[in-house]
């Protein structure tokens, strides 16, 4: 045994064997559902719109939020421990146990007869290869690893957002694929809902009233690896280049994924140019206004396309990155929008071409099966058991614009 991994044993069997004692002693509660998550320390997304619709049909149910984000400081990690004996005592005890993301708690117990954990998964569609699909890369397991502790496991639902991405949950999550509901996927709920999309310009606006009258781009790039150290991580684009290339009358957001935190992209020369945010508003919400989306291997392009706006994609370390975690799909010809390694060009296409949403398009409808901003409903719906019906398929108005006036 490689003694690298003895700290994770330890911890399994120390978990399991505290979970054994509490299903002894405790009954499942058959109106206890918990959600949890290390992704925030607050409720977002998927969780968040599935919560917010199960309690609005069941609102007798009692809910457990388990929702921390940790860091990796010795205080973190004690945090870590406690959060850990909270998700066994739930797990234990929970008629439903909900997540969005990698779970430890989950693969290291047996799950009670009459416990149903349900997988939301927090990406939308399949793009950049995950979970079991990444065994042995640096970005994924290794088998040794998984001999210890079968990650992805144990889950008896997840939902995805179209039926032809089901296979590749099912490869990544090591499952059968008719524990795989495309039923949609709770979050973009928010672009089919009209006084949403205001409420989020509004929200934007009154916070950022500097950017009035700018067109505005939203650079979204991807989490990597070791991006747990930030100060490590340069920005990919050259932000003053792209200021130089196009002028005043942009203004760039930058929102990275939960696991990162930069604050050191942006120079003070720049700052009237770039706004770093990630905790103000909510990604929905920066895409709500953004006119242009900019991102690299994001799975934030599918949420996108349902607004059908301009997608750009830059990479400038694409085949270091196909070896560190690769594509279900070909990149190059996947994306539905044109690629870019170098900022002035990037700065160029911004000015000067004209937008096709055809790629768009036809990208929304092969990864999403419904198109009507029910599917937190319909997932509540199937998750106890209801017929979820004949839903009408439908996208958003043609030609909608939703745009506050200054």
């Amino acid at each position: 045994m490689n003694l690298k991994f003895l700290p994770t044993i330890t911890v399994k069997y120390f978990l399991r064997f505290i979970f054994n004692i509490i299903t002894f002693v405790f009954p499942i509660r058959e109106n206890k559902v918990t959600f949890a998550s290390y992704r925030s320390n607050v409720m977002e997304g998927n969780l968040k719109y599935v919560y917010q619709e199960m309690e609005s049909q069941y609102p007798d149910y009692q809910y457990s939020l388990l929702i921390k984000k940790f860091n990796g400081s010795l205080m973190g990690k004690i945090e870590y421990i406690f959060h850990m004996l909270k998700s066994i005592y739930a797990l234990a005890t929970s008629r439903y146990f909900i997540i969005d993301d990698f779970y430890f708690p989950v693969y290291v117990i047996k799950p009670r007869k009459g416990t149903d954990i349900i997988q939301l998964w927090h990406a939308v569609g399949a793009f950049k290869k995950f979970g079991l699909s990444i065994v042995n890369k640096s970005f994924g397991p290794s088998k040794e690893y998984l001999q210890h502790v079968r990650v992805h496991s144990n889950y008896s639902k997840v939902y995805v957002s179209s039926g032809n991405v089901t296979p590749y949950y099912a490869e990544a999550f090591g499952m059968e694929e008719d524990k795989i509901f495309p039923l949609g996927v709770p979050r973009t709920d928010f672009f089919f809902d009209i006084d949403k999309i205001k409420e989020a310009q509004e929200k934007f606006y009154l916070q950022y009233p500097e950017v009035i009258n700018k067109k505005i781009l939203l650079y979204a790039p991807t989490f990597r690896g070791k991006s747990h150290d930030p100060e490590k991580i340069p920005c990919p684009i050259n932000i003053g280049q792209l200021r130089a290339v196009l002028g005043d009358e942009y203004v760039l957001l930058i929102h990275l994924h939960p696991y990162m935190q930069q604050s050191s992209w942006i120079q003070e020369k720049d700052k009237s140019f770039a706004l770093m945010i990630n905790e103000k508003l909510t990604i929905e919400e920066l895409m709500a206004v953004a006119d242009i989306l900019i991102t690299d291997y994001s799975s934030i392009i599918f949420d996108y396309s349902l607004l059908e706006k301009p997608i750009l994609f830059y990479a400038d370390d694409l085949e270091e990155y196909l070896q560190e975690r690769d594509f279900y799909f070909d990149y190059q010809s996947f994306i539905p929008g044109p690629l870019f390694d170098e900022t002035v060009s990037l700065g160029d296409w911004i000015l000067n071409e004209k937008y096709d949403p055809t790629n768009i398009v036809k990208f929304k409808k092969d990864f999403f099966d419904y198109l009507d901003g029910k599917s937190a409903e319909r997932i509540v719906n199937h998750i106890h058991g209801k017929n979820i019906g004949e839903i009408e398929h439908r996208s958003l108005p043609e030609n909608s614009e939703f745009v506050i006036e200054p």
